[in-house]
């Protein structure tokens, strides 16, 4: 059974102030961004990006709306795919939730975009079957995160009860980062296919009000971060939703945001577009299980963005 109803105490559609916080971080990209080179695995042999780095925080009060960007369509219709960019992103992080890490699983939670970065050269050269993120990726991490005493250790799980038994703690914080399966060199092979990007995240309850601050090492702000938006602001939603409290602020912060040069095309149409107003989101209030959430549950309505802009590069 579904029962969708908006758990955000939401302004209504006329009164949200149309939020710039995205637009004014690709245009200080490329007003100040040092230009720093790609040297593999990119869309080129060599790809150039514009990067800041340090602290870019993005703070959306969920009053204000969904924090869904307007500057192009992320609810295009999809007739290669099932499932259009906003369902994928919180499938995503379902999945990853629920220990996915495979490329069958990941589809089967509906998430078809990893298929590039985990081909049978890249997996091989990691020494994982092909389709495998590997014992270092996201849903690894977060579902099955290894202990010295080889129990696997579930961070979602101990989050949820910690967060019911001592809401008051600043110690709320999750990591999808392994590091002996990350680091690169001399005699060390990386077994993951993708360094997390994203996921790093401090919980803070404060009068009963969830705030979700998640940190993000690397973001790719024209392709990756709308979609990171997207499913981390829903987490929010889910978190609070299964401890009893208001999901209040989603606050995005970026150590290393970046932009390629065969993006600016790209990002040059979205900064001449106006924002609008954030979008609702509703939330199927009858699962209580932060697991059993799926990109099903959740119900887009008052959405109206610009277009969608085809052809924009994405790393791989």
């Amino acid at each position: 059974m579904q029962k969708f109803e908006n758990i955000v105490p939401m302004k209504p559609l006329k009164k949200r102030t149309p939020d710039n916080q995205y637009k004014e971080l690709l245009r200080e990209i490329l007003e100040k961004g040092i230009k720093a080179d790609f040297k593999s695995g990119a869309v080129g042999p060599d790809v150039d990006a514009l990067t800041l780095v340090g602290p870019r925080p993005m703070r959306f009060r969920l009053e204000n709306g969904f924090p869904m960007i307007t500057e192009r369509n992320m609810d295009p219709k999809m007739s290669a795919l099932p499932v259009t960019i906003w369902r994928q992103a919180i499938a995503e992080i379902c999945a990853f939730i629920n220990g996915a890490r495979t490329v069958e699983k990941l589809e089967e939670f509906g998430v078809y975009w990893w298929k590039d970065w985990c081909t049978e050269k890249k997996c091989a050269k990691r020494g994982l079957p092909t389709g495998d993120l590997g014992p270092g990726s996201y849903g690894a991490a977060f579902h099955d995160f290894p202990t010295s005493e080889g129990i696997p250790f579930n961070q979602f799980k101990n989050i949820i009860e910690q967060i019911k038994e001592e809401p008051q703690l600043r110690t709320h914080f999750i990591s999808p980062w392994i590091p002996q399966y990350i680091g690169r060199g001399k005699n060390k092979i990386q077994k993951v296919v993708v360094c997390p990007c994203h996921g790093w995240l401090n919980i803070r309850i404060i009068g009963g009000k969830l705030i979700l601050n998640m940190i993000q090492r690397s973001g790719d702000v024209p392709i990756g971060v709308p979609s990171n938006m997207v499913q981390y602001a829903a987490l929010t939603m889910m978190l609070a939703h299964a401890t009893n409290t208001i999901p209040y602020e989603y606050v995005h912060t970026i150590s290393d945001a970046h932009i390629y040069i065969d993006q600016i095309p790209a990002v040059e149409k979205m900064l001449e577009r106006e924002s609008r107003a954030f979008p609702t989101m509703k939330m199927n209030i009858e699962k209580k299980d932060l697991f059993d959430f799926r990109k099903e549950d959740f119900e887009l309505s008052d959405y109206n963005p610009h277009p969608g802009i085809k052809g924009i590069p994405v790393m791989i």
